[in-house]
């Protein structure tokens, strides 16, 4: 998928489009996620979509939840997603910088001719 670190650099429009490959890979994984939430909060803790909606959007960027949760399920339930929200939210930084990381570490290994 990437350049070896003796080939060149992509020209400017290949790395603009796995950039945007890259944002898209990543907000498929932050959006899976946040649907994940809201199913949960709105199966587990009955809660409206919008509400639902609130608690995982605040639980995947680490905030905390807002309401509290009354069920015994929806607390296992928000537990497991706190843990698997922060996994996430890593991983998804790691898809959106990964290609610009890479173009910087590649510069480096460049030898001028």
């Amino acid at each position: 998928m990437y350049e070896h670190h003796t080939k060149p650099l992509l020209p400017r429009r290949l790395y603009y489009l796995r950039v945007a490959r890259s944002c898209g890979l990543g907000s498929l994984i932050l959006g899976g996620s946040l649907a994940i939430g809201m199913m949960g909060y709105h199966g587990f803790e009955k809660m409206p979509w919008l509400d639902a909606f609130a608690n995982a959007a605040m639980i995947l960027s680490g905030m905390g939840p807002l309401a509290p949760i009354q069920t015994s399920a929806g607390k296992l339930f928000a537990g497991c997603y706190a843990l698997f929200s922060g996994l996430a939210f890593i991983t998804s930084v790691g898809v959106f910088f990964a290609p610009v990381f890479h173009r910087f570490l590649h510069k480096f290994h460049l030898q001028d001719f």
